[in-house]
């Protein structure tokens, strides 16, 4: 597993650091940081540290307005064009976790995925403590969402209390990206990219106003 940490110098203005740069938060105040060249225009931030040869990490997500990527360290930063966003460009792939499905995009195409609920492998080290009974139709496992929640009137409260972790794992000499959503013991693939390396590459995160993501 990849112990990895967020860059301060690459994160947008309005994104805020904690857990010793292992977590960020979009919020809509802008903050007072430095100007960098490396810091994005857009709400994102990139990895201090490259993923190389065999990689494994997992993330956990809260809210719905969060993008998991990698990228090239030379994708663009000024700007708020396609050159700069995470998956819009050949230097970086995305993947975009809605409440009910998952779709990828890299050079500005998206490709919306299906999930196979017969892809499980074992997973350990995840705690045997989440809730036992989430929809097998339920493609993101949703953590610690309140049953006293309003279903019906709340929609944004919704949103804010949908948390969910993704597994990411990069095999350079295979050249492949396989991303997969982790529950429990299990976690079921989601896709697998192909990709021929150029350049090493960096884990990095589109995070929203109101979302979160935390390296875990």
């Amino acid at each position: 597993v990849c112990f990895l940490t967020l860059d301060p110098n690459t994160a947008n203005t309005q994104l805020i650091l904690s857990e010793e740069n292992r977590s960020v938060t979009g919020v809509e105040e802008k903050q007072s940081y430095p100007d960098h060249p490396d810091r994005f225009d857009v709400c994102q931030v990139l990895c201090r540290e490259s993923v190389c040869g065999r990689c494994y990490w997992e993330i956990e997500c809260s809210g719905d307005d969060v993008l998991i990527s990698v990228s090239y360290k030379s994708i663009s930063r000024k700007g708020w064009g396609d050159e700069c966003e995470f998956g819009c460009n050949d230097q970086s792939w995305s993947l975009d976790c809605s409440l009910d499905s998952y779709s990828i995009t890299h050079n500005n195409i998206l490709t919306e995925l299906a999930v196979d609920d017969d892809d499980y492998i074992n997973r350990v080290g995840v705690s045997d403590d989440d809730d036992e009974d989430d929809d097998d139709d339920d493609y993101i496992n949703r953590v610690g969402v309140s049953d006293d929640d309003d279903d019906e009137d709340e929609d944004d409260d919704d949103d804010d209390d949908y948390i969910y972790r993704i597994g990411v794992y990069v095999d350079e000499s295979a050249g492949t990206l396989s991303f997969y959503s982790v529950s429990r013991n299990t976690m079921s693939l989601i896709h697998t990219e192909q990709i021929t390396f150029t350049q090493p590459l960096y884990p990095g995160f589109y995070v929203g106003s109101g979302s979160s993501v935390k390296l875990c």
